[in-house]
């Protein structure tokens, strides 16, 4: 990962450190990586309607743009920047990856 990722724990964090070297010399699977994955980083928390629209400026999107790489609706994006509404799921996981990757990363 190029981030320093984030663990839930410090025991999490190195069995995941132990499942990485496995990966690196072909004794787990890349499917079995990703269950690692999942189970050892932190998971993705909500976002601040001031922290959507920052993520959005920082791409230089207008909201139309930002709602089309989301694959939202523009009316949506600005519920979200309004705070009248709040993404979950799959949008808040892309959303977290734009704001920790850029926005290329989602693309």
């Amino acid at each position: 990962m190029g981030q320093k990722a984030r663990h839930k724990s410090d025991l999490l964090a190195s069995i995941h450190e132990t499942a990485q070297d496995l990966r690196e010399i072909g004794a787990i699977s890349k499917a079995t990586m990703r269950d690692f994955d999942l189970a050892c980083l932190t998971t993705v928390s909500e976002l601040a309607p001031e922290e959507i629209r920052e993520i959005r400026e920082k791409a230089n999107m207008s909201q139309a743009t930002f709602a089309l790489a989301l694959n939202v609706s523009k009316f949506l994006i600005s519920k979200w920047e309004r705070g009248e509404a709040k993404p979950s799921g799959p949008s808040l996981k892309l959303l977290a990856l734009a704001n920790s990757k850029g926005i290329d990363a989602i693309l």
